[in-house]
């Protein structure tokens, strides 16, 4: 049997890099007036990760994470896939019931956890009422994609010689 934290980084890693693929594709078909109200409910006018490299980089009395994209706020965005992929690598294999869905219920979770409470509770989004309901659609659908793409990738991992 591999190891379930190294299977679970790289399966989260790829999860995210297809909840962006469909997340964007989503944010691109968008009205601007609703792409306008989004940026005004974002704090500093910034998606959360880069919000979070921002604030961490205020802390430390840098300004090295103001522009948008930024190393600090990809690196934020990615841990914040590889951190719950490498959690449901360890967990699904100790409870099986974790993987209902295939990993959309996972998904479906971290979306309820990252993007309605913790985001708001660490002051890097603001809350849910700010945002119209597209943005809910476009993270949820994201996060279903997230956990879909980790399990996936876990599964082949797991059958790979």
């Amino acid at each position: 049997m591999r190891d379930a934290t190294v299977d679970g980084a790289v399966a989260g890693a790829v999860g995210v890099w297809a909840m962006d693929v469909a997340t964007w594709t989503m944010y691109r078909k968008e009205p601007p007036e609703l792409l306008e109200q989004e940026k005004r409910a974002r704090v500093f006018g910034k998606d959360v990760a880069h919000a979070a490299a921002r604030r961490l980089a205020r802390m430390a009395g840098s300004d090295v994470a103001r522009d948008e994209p930024n190393a600090g706020g990809i690196f934020v965005h990615y841990l914040l896939g590889i951190g719950p992929g490498v959690a449901y690598a360890q967990l699904r294999r100790r409870h099986p019931w974790i993987a209902a869905g295939k990993g959309a219920l996972w998904g479906t979770a971290l979306f309820v956890i990252n993007d309605e409470v913790a985001g708001p509770l660490a002051r890097v989004a603001s809350g849910p009422r700010s945002y119209p309901w597209q943005t809910h659609v476009r993270g949820l659908v994201g996060h279903v994609v997230l956990g879909v793409a980790t399990h996936v990738v876990l599964d082949a991992l797991d059958r790979a010689p």
